[in-house]
């Protein structure tokens, strides 16, 4: 089979070098300088920039180190390298060998497998079905909406040769699916009676983004995108609200992430779209990452596609149409929203393990016992449909294995030792509190009640990571009435709200003198009368400003 070859629009005004990731995920974690990986230092762009080929060899990268080594940079000190080395340590992620790219590992996939598990059931129950679509797209597909590929241009990956030969039309990896998927829909409309047509897929998108940084912004991730087309705007609308609110609530209930929902301003709006409604997270650095959007694209493909159906009174229409996705970013979002400096904190909803049980013995002759009891303990957990893993690895101290669980994230600790086995009873720790304070002696080990007791605790460390976000995202949101107070908020790295009836020009300045962006006009919106702290004109709706991943 002949070799596919990818050619880059502009490619001599693309600095490869920019797309090195950060840090080098599998780095010694003592034996580097977290600053030496930051895409910021001029210096470490230099040195990259004197080894420029795309692939790295695999000598060149380093290892992990062994346990001794497994020291993770304070949150406050250094938030990338905190981030960075969180992804290194719980082993959710490694650098792929072309700049820019990452291999999930099994961990990290686990937790896209519980999202996935989730959201299919949400999509099924609101009529949706899965489908798949091929991944390379004519380009003159991506040309036939105009606002669509001014849009994409700059992150476009083309394949120009196919067997060996320079292809008559050169093909795009897929960067989204809105053009392929009205080719097709074109074909399968014709009548009234064909809509509404409600599929997803779940797939792989390739953006060749300028900076990247793990699962937040990569080469190439995983997604699900949902597409529909309807007979009306006004269908049309209560879908993409449909599919938002469906986002809100999982970002909510499963990941205890306390979104804001809103409607993104017309500069922020996505390439196509005429409305697009997103969820907006606010991460542990301050920073806001866009976690899922809705767009309602209105009739604008369908005229780019000629995607036309007859209605009930014989007359020829374009269909209404949406689309919306959550990818594997929202991962990401997960570690900069819990995590903190032990490591990964991962809501019990998602976690693939819930209770890690950790059994403890000094003594030849209470070995059997304690391992008896630690092994009738995960039987019964796992009878009642809770995730726990038994680790009774004996290379490892029970310490070690303490700091391990805790750094990837494990809701639960359950410790059996000589003493509970007497007793009958197990000693119960949460991630969420650190220390002796997290801690819970005596808890039964007979199985309703030891059921009943993890179930609840679980349920706990669900809400109280939900409501610390809350209260932390609540602190971080600053109301502002005039250019200067915004300036000053996002100065202090928090969000700004305030009211907004400015252009898109101002809104640009806003970008280019503050680093900040309109995250959202949020649905929630203060009554009264109010005035855009840009202009001092009346403003019917408040924005959100902030800097963003």
């Amino acid at each position: 089979m002949g070799a596919l070859t990818l050619r880059l629009p502009s490619l001599t005004s693309l600095s490869l070098p920019r797309y090195h990731f950060c840090r080098q995920l599998c780095t010694p974690l003592r034996s580097v300088s977290a600053a030496k990986f930051s895409v910021q230092s001029s210096t470490v762009e230099k040195e990259i920039a004197a080894t420029p080929p795309e692939i790295e060899p695999a000598s060149q990268k380093p290892r992990l180190q062994p346990e001794k080594d497994r020291v993770i940079t304070p949150r406050s000190q250094d938030f990338n390298a905190w981030y960075l080395d969180i992804i290194a340590n719980a082993e959710l992620a490694d650098y792929g060998p072309v700049r820019g790219t990452m291999v999930i590992r099994p961990y990290g996939y686990a937790i896209w497998e519980a999202i996935q598990d989730y959201l299919n059931v949400k999509f099924k129950e609101t009529g949706h079905s899965n489908m798949y679509f091929p991944q390379f797209i004519p380009y003159s597909f991506i040309e036939k909406e105009a606002s669509h590929v001014e849009g994409f241009s700059p992150e476009l990956a083309l394949v120009t040769v196919g067997g060996g030969k320079e292809l008559e039309e050169k093909l795009v990896v897929r960067p989204t699916s809105e053009t392929i998927v009205n080719h097709m829909f074109t074909q399968w409309i014709h009548s009234y009676r064909d809509l509404p047509l409600m599929i997803n897929q779940w797939a792989n998108v390739t953006r060749w983004e300028m900076r990247t940084k793990p699962f937040v912004r990569t080469l190439e991730f995983l997604w699900q995108e949902g597409h529909t087309a309807h007979a009306s705007p006004e269908e049309a609308e209560a879908e993409a609200m449909q599919m938002i609110d469906v986002y809100t609530k999982f970002a909510y209930e499963q990941a205890a992430i306390p979104v804001v929902v809103g409607r993104k301003s017309k500069v922020e709006t996505f390439a196509g779209a005429s409305k697009t409604y997103t969820i907006e997270a606010m991460m542990g650095d301050q920073k806001a990452l866009q976690a899922g959007t809705s767009h309602n694209l209105g009739q604008n493909f369908s005229r780019a596609f000629g995607t036309q159906f007859m209605d009930e009174n014989g007359e020829r229409q374009h269909v209404w149409q949406t689309s919306w996705a959550i990818s594997t970013r929202f991962i990401g979002g997960i570690i900069m929203t819990h995590g903190d400096d032990a490591g990964l904190m991962l809501p019990p909803n998602l976690a693939p393990i819930q209770v890690v049980v950790v059994p403890i013995w000094k003594k030849a002759d209470e070995k059997a016992g304690v391992l008896g009891a630690a092994s009738s303990v995960k039987e019964t957990l796992q009878a009642a449909g809770i995730k726990v893993k038994l680790d009774d690895a004996e290379n490892r101290t029970p310490g070690w294995k303490f700091n391990f669980w805790e750094m990837k994230g494990v809701p639960l600790r359950i410790e059996i030792g000589p003493r509970d086995v007497s007793n009958g009873s197990v000693v119960v720790c949460r991630r969420d509190i650190p220390g002796k304070q997290g801690k819970v002696f005596g808890i039964s080990m007979e199985s309703s009640a030891l059921v009943a007791y993890v179930k609840g605790m679980l349920d706990e460390v669900q809400s109280s990571l939900l409501e610390s976000a809350k209260s932390f995202r609540d602190s971080n949101i600053v109301d502002v009435s005039s250019y200067s107070e915004l300036k000053e908020a996002i100065a202090q790295g928090k969000w700004a709200r305030g009211p907004w009836s400015a252009s898109d020009s101002e809104e640009l300045k806003v970008k280019e003198e503050t680093g900040a962006t309109i995250r959202c006009f949020p649905f929630e919106q203060p009554e009264g009368a109010k005035k855009c702290l840009m202009t001092g004109n009346p403003a019917e709706e408040v924005a959100i400003f902030a800097k963003s991943y």
